[in-house]
């Protein structure tokens, strides 16, 4: 089971290592800063307690001979939290403050020019409250052109770059701020940033709030961090300050609130505008999934271009849905089957005369380490079991035999016309399925061969044509969906997990199976009715 990423120093008062004094002086620069927005007296930079201990942790600790430990650091803050202007005021710090080197770029990199315009215009907001900052520096492209900060006494100077801006090649920063890193357009900035710390090992702030999927910068930043935050990965020169609310939290606890948004208790943000959000939240999925990603900051597992809008399937439930009803309308089986202690899906797929399709899944795990399995995914599957959501096979693997009767028994009750199975694991069923008639139908889970089922299941579920009745394993493993679509000539669609431990898409492929057949079939044939000819068109297509 993985530790707690949480933070905890920030709040603890532990001693914090400050050998030569570095952190103490960061602080006390901070504090003679002013903001325009500050209702301190003399309009003195805010620095709550939290802001210092990170303040402090970043810039106290040092080698020997003086230079600094920290060399990059994952600020993981929700929105609201004012991130924005403590990473100006530390932009500043190494403009024409302590940290200041002669000849240093300082580098404030955001995605496109509109968001990098609201750092700027924090740290000019800054100068700006006063005079001898004024002085000392001189500010171009405050309203148009190339936005930079020079400060002569230093010999520094502070430049603002977006992703969606021309080539950056041949920087020499001494520190760099990236604000925002998961909605980055493209790779060209980032590289060539991370290629200048080869030469200085400048250091790099990453402040950001949670992002979604696989397909962004910041993704393979936050696992690497997560990694360090839980004691799994040792790497002193990283520091991973992650605010965020676990998948278990309840998100309508104002403790989780409070947990994820340490600038909450400080009046950043009113707990008034939370509750607020929460109520609105309840019954939007759409609504929720963005409070519980820029809220509380919990990555998300979806793709940024995600298969289907979970609001859409979300409005498929249907309270009063009854599986008994369903017994005379054609139905569809597919099936993803489990290597070894992992979940094995049977979903079915119903279609109706209006040309809808109702959904139902069965799901099965082993007895052995459930328990644990439980734990280290934050899945209650021992819930789940007990509600009669989740079949629980004695043992350490799910036997053969016991899918096989499950899906005889379910061709008794039902109007099976079809079980469809990738055929790598399923010989042994598969022979005992024909055995009792039943139509069985093989389906390799190959990019190419996917590719129909899954543009079937966007189909139902984004035509508002899916019927479910709200089963949560099922929702969790639609969800978890990760899509890439190839821009290349082949225009495949593929469905992969996410990466949380907790993110299954075995009912999502059982279900595109089921739903492909069930879309596709006219009900009048089998797939052993088709001729040669017709049944590799067929699979062509598919």
């Amino acid at each position: 089971m993985m530790n707690s990423t949480y933070p905890a120093w920030v709040f603890d008062e532990s001693p914090i290592d400050d050998p030569f004094g570095y952190g103490d002086r960061a602080v006390r620069f901070l504090r003679l800063l002013k903001h325009p927005a500050s209702t301190a007296a003399g309009k003195s930079f805010q620095l709550t307690k939290w802001q210092e201990r990170i303040v402090r942790r970043i810039y106290g600790p040092r080698n020997p001979d003086g230079t600094m430990i920290v060399k990059k650091v994952l600020l993981f803050l929700p929105r609201g939290n004012r991130k924005t202007s403590l990473a100006a005021a530390l932009a500043l710090l190494h403009t024409f403050g302590p940290e200041a080197q002669p000849n240093g770029q300082v580098i404030f990199a955001a995605k496109d020019s509109d968001q990098a315009k609201i750092g700027f215009e924090e740290a000019i907001g800054i100068i700006g409250e006063d005079k001898r900052l004024q002085a000392a520096t001189r500010i171009y492209g405050a309203k148009t052109g190339k936005r930079m900060i020079d400060c002569a006494m230093k010999r520094t100077h502070l430049e603002v770059l977006s992703s969606d801006g021309g080539k950056a090649h041949g920087l020499t920063p001494t520190f760099i701020l990236a604000d925002e890193l998961h909605v980055w357009k493209g790779r060209e900035l980032w590289s060539a940033l991370k290629s200048s710390r080869v030469k200085k090992r400048p250091l790099t702030i990453i402040c950001t709030t949670a992002g979604a999927g696989q397909e962004n910068l910041l993704f393979g930043e936050y696992i690497n961090a997560c990694k360090i935050a839980s004691g799994e990965k040792a790497n002193p020169s990283y520091l991973p300050i992650l605010f965020m609310a676990d998948e278990l939290d309840d998100w309508e606890d104002p403790a989780t609130w409070h947990k994820a948004n340490p600038g909450l208790a400080d009046g950043f943000v009113s707990i008034e505008e939370f509750e607020i959000a929460v109520a609105d939240a309840r019954d939007r999925p759409l609504e929720r999934r963005e409070f519980l990603q820029f809220n509380l900051n919990i990555w998300q597992s979806f793709s940024r271009t995600p298969l289907f809008d979970m609001a859409v399937y979300d409005g498929g439930l249907d309270p009063h849905f009854d599986l008994h009803e369903l017994e005379e309308l054609p139905c569809w089986l597919g099936v993803d089957l489990s290597r070894s202690g992992d979940l094995t899906a049977i979903v079915g797929a119903w279609k109706h005369s209006d040309g809808r399709i109702s959904v139902h899944p069965w799901f099965y795990l082993p007895s052995e380490g459930l328990d644990e399995k439980a734990r280290l995914e934050q899945v209650p599957y021992p819930r789940y079991r007990d509600e009669e959501l989740l079949n629980v096979c004695d043992g350490p693997t799910i036997e053969p035999d016991t899918i096989a009767d499950k899906i005889i028994d379910l061709c008794g009750t039902y109007n099976v016309q079809e079980v469809v199975f990738d055929p790598s694991l399923a010989g042994p069923i598969m022979s005992k399925l024909i055995n009792h008639g039943i139509e069985v139908l093989q389906h390799r889970q190959s990019p190419t061969n996917m590719h129909g089922p899954i543009c079937d299941l966007e189909r139902v579920v984004n035509g508002r044509r899916i019927r479910h009745g709200g089963h949560p394993i099922l929702r969790n493993h639609f969800e978890s969906v990760v899509v890439k679509r190839a821009t290349n000539a082949s225009g495949l669609t593929t469905m992969h997990k996410g990466t949380r431990h907790s993110n299954h898409i075995d009912g999502a492929i059982a279900s595109a199976l089921a739903i492909f057949r069930a879309a596709a079939n006219d009900n009048t044939r089998s797939i052993h009715d088709l001729d040669d000819d017709e049944y590799n068109r067929l699979m062509n297509a598919a």
